[in-house]
């Protein structure tokens, strides 16, 4: 089923405008908000442990390059786990609403995170720790594929049909708020003395998002359900099967949610883990140093809390698909200047590279992409679809291209080429992918078909 892509500035969009609660509009930019900012503390914290610390405290037996990839292989089981959190919770999303799942999905994440803050190391327990460790991953995994994606469709399903753009990006702010506090607290913690980093200092950021946990469980619990939800009820059209719902009649937009992620979600784990990894090997630049890359985060995630609401806002004015276009094409372009500037070894080219990788090339994606994904997609299945867009990409472009990019970089004796080339990779996947997306700006989101 299709459906005519209605203008940004039709007369039934300000019709829709005028129907807005802006106290519940408040309520769910904050909840999202919140929810991201632990997701991506747990996401930035776990990464840049996984590049600098869980090697040798959980797998030393390996060796230095093997505990390193077994390090990287934990970080990518968890976004394997992603698509069946995505399954599971998008399938409650669909069927008994958005609220609940928000509040599921906040405690299954928080509760792994902070548990793994608990583990016993490998001079401890042997590899007792290890397997604690790949078990609570999976559970992390399993929340946070739903985490953005009922963030992403509640705001959306809340927001003015004119401005969602700028609103469904707003809680993505919670993203880089999230990552200043990961990268901040890896950026401290790398200035420490090693052997109390890796005795036990390593735990502290993992426990302190216990706060997190609790903050965003009482602002959700004062959610109200969104207004499209309600008119499913209140018409008795919400679907009992929204899996096989999407499969029906979403299988395309599905693939083109998936090709749009994979520029935006694998260079942000280039940035985030590869190139952290690569800054700190062993014969590199800044062998063994352990605050340039969370520095260079930090100051990234500065610049990007402002510049991915400007892109969102940015497609509201000029459409989704010519933005998410130009960022891709941008980060495609960036990709092989930018890790060659990396690899000469000056500090201040490192975070300048970082900042326009991510503030420019990451976030004009992901601005557009806030709405976009939702907008794809027919409100009985919404939530659902953009899930399983979301996490399908995050197993490939998120878990798997980490694993694989820092094996190709032990074999290349750590090349900056294999970061340039996964980045332009990713980016031209994504670049090509917007041929195919329909321009979705000021669609209409009570309509049950998906956007063609």
């Amino acid at each position: 089923m299709t459906t005519r892509p209605l203008h940004p500035i039709d007369s039934s969009a300000k019709r829709t405008d005028e129907k807005v609660d802006p106290e519940q509009l408040r309520r769910a930019t904050l909840a999202s908000s919140v929810g991201s900012a632990l997701e991506y503390y747990d996401f930035y914290i776990y990464g840049l442990a996984t590049a600098l610390i869980f090697g040798p405290l959980f797998f030393a037996p390996l060796g230095t390059s093997g505990a390193l990839i077994a390090s990287f292989a934990t970080y990518g089981v968890g976004f394997a786990a992603r698509p069946f959190g995505g399954v599971i919770f998008g399938y409650i999303g669909d069927r008994y609403g958005r609220k609940q799942v928000l509040l599921l999905t906040i405690g299954l994440m928080g509760t792994a995170s902070f548990a793994i803050g608990l583990l016993p190391t490998y001079a401890q327990a042997g590899m007792v720790g290890a397997v604690l460790l790949v078990i609570l991953r999976i559970l992390q995994g399993l929340g946070a594929g739903a985490e953005q994606a009922g963030a992403t469709t509640l705001i959306s399903e809340v927001a003015p049909r004119r401005r969602r753009g700028f609103f469904a990006a707003l809680p993505f702010v919670g993203i880089q708020v999230g990552t200043l506090l990961g990268a901040g607290t890896f950026a401290l913690l790398g200035l420490a003395n090693p052997e109390v980093l890796e005795g036990w200092l390593w735990r502290v950021p993992f426990l302190a998002g216990i706060v997190l946990i609790g903050i965003a469980v009482y602002i959700r619990l004062k959610l109200k359900e969104t207004p499209v939800f309600q008119e499913l009820e209140k018409h008795k059209n919400v679907t009992k099967n929204p899996l096989g719902t999407l499969w029906r009649t979403s299988k395309k937009n599905v693939l083109i949610g998936i090709g749009l992620r994979m520029g935006e979600n694998g260079n942000s784990s280039i940035y985030s883990t590869l190139l952290v990894a690569f800054l700190a090997a062993e014969g590199g630049a800044f062998e063994g140093d352990k605050f340039i890359g969370p520095a260079g985060l930090l100051i990234a995630a500065g610049f990007s809390a402002i510049m991915v609401v400007a892109f969102g806002a940015l497609s509201d004015r000029v459409g989704r698909v010519k933005v998410y276009r130009y960022g891709s094409l941008f980060q495609l372009l960036f990709a092989f200047p930018a890790f060659y500037l990396v690899s000469l070894g000056d500090v201040t080219l490192v975070w300048i590279v970082m900042s326009v990788g991510i503030a420019l090339g990451v976030q004009s994606m992901l601005g557009p992409q806030c709405a976009l994904l939702p907008e794809l997609f027919g409100s009985t299945h919404r939530f659902t679809g953009v899930a399983m867009s979301r996490e399908i990409s995050a197993v490939f472009a998120g878990g798997i291209a980490p694993i694989v990019g820092v094996a190709l970089l032990t074999a290349t004796d750590y090349s900056w080429m294999v970061l340039a080339c996964y980045s332009l990779l990713l980016a031209g996947i994504s670049f090509i992918t917007t041929f195919y997306a329909p321009e979705t700006a000021g669609r209409d989101l009570n309509l049950i078909e998906d956007a063609s």
